[in-house]
């Protein structure tokens, strides 16, 4: 996929550091409970680690009790959704619209009016204070 934010690969590692890289761009996952923003509730916009823009309002963030930051709907038009076939499972992968950076995945199974949970990798994202 094409993305507005296109960088190579050296790019992203020296921008970004071994173990963000390895969530942004190589797909990982960071252990559950160990993020900064998984219990984090302050008011203002989580925004992508890569390239800074604007995925979630913090107005959307609740507490799955999954152990990852949980977001019952992204900022429309700023995640896409891909399909992901990895670990012998059928999921539903979310990236940054903008550099395609992995976020996390989305799941059917909110409990909110949306339906759905976006559950994303604290280092995947950034916060950003409103004032």
């Amino acid at each position: 996929m094409k993305y507005p934010i296109e960088k190579t690969e050296e790019e992203w590692k020296k921008q970004l550091g071994s173990e963000r890289y390895r969530i942004l761009r190589d797909k990982g996952t960071e252990s559950p409970h160990s993020g900064t923003y998984n219990v984090h509730y302050e008011n203002g916009t989580y925004c992508c680690g890569g390239c800074s823009e604007a995925l979630f309002k913090s107005s959307s963030k609740f507490d799955a009790h999954c152990g990852w930051p949980s977001f019952d709907e992204a900022i429309p038009g700023k995640v896409k959704n891909v399909l992901d076939k990895s670990h012998g499972m059928i999921r539903t992968e979310i990236v940054c619209a903008n550099c395609g950076g992995h976020l996390g995945h989305v799941f059917n199974d909110g409990p909110t009016n949306t339906g759905e949970r976006f559950c994303v990798n604290s280092l995947s994202v950034d916060f950003k204070e409103s004032t």
